[in-house]
């Protein structure tokens, strides 16, 4: 019997909290922000992917080369092993196998220089998109804009406008 007043109570507090919330509704503005959209479409961010890429792309170049040459170099050895002696077998071996070691270092490294990079630049456009954010918000007098949703109502999307506020601000 007392859950049950409880029950009521906790029911009739959250509905009267409900109802209050519901009068203020019509004065709340909120919108939503399409992160991934602003990384895709964004100008800021198609120049920050252009500058990595120019800035990566011949070490990404040279490392395919030096892929490639390694992946000959095995294949040269799989088919003269058998008519090698075992001396010269055994060395060449050596060798694939410490070309191979120096070639996934040399990945391995630029894979964590690219990402480091990547988050520089990351940062820079996720820095200027919140500016955008904010500048709209501000400029349309809205009380809250969410970057992560389940679901958004279409009508609640602003990321065009971000989009265009950060695009217009790239061109300063």
């Amino acid at each position: 019997m007392k859950t049950l007043r409880q029950y009521f109570s906790v029911t009739l507090l959250a509905g009267a909290a409900v109802g209050a919330g519901m009068a203020h509704a019509q004065d709340f503005k909120l919108g939503f922000v399409n992160t991934e959209r602003i990384f895709r479409e964004a100008a800021t961010a198609k120049q920050a992917q252009a500058k990595l890429e120019q800035e990566f792309s011949r070490r990404e170049k040279e490392l395919v080369e030096t892929g490639n040459n390694l992946k000959l170099a095995s294949e040269k050895f799989e088919r003269e092993a058998p008519t090698l002696a075992e001396s010269q077998r055994t060395a060449r071996q050596k060798q694939l196998i410490e070309q191979d070691r120096e070639f996934q270092r040399k990945r391995r490294e630029f894979q964590e220089d690219l990402n480091a990079r990547k988050n520089e630049e990351q940062q820079i456009v996720v820095e200027r998109a919140n500016r955008a954010v904010k500048q709209v918000a501000e400029s349309e007098k809205y009380d809250v804009i969410f970057q992560e949703a389940v679901y958004i109502n279409p009508k609640h999307d602003i990321t065009e406008k971000v989009i265009k506020a950060l695009n217009a601000s790239a061109g300063k």
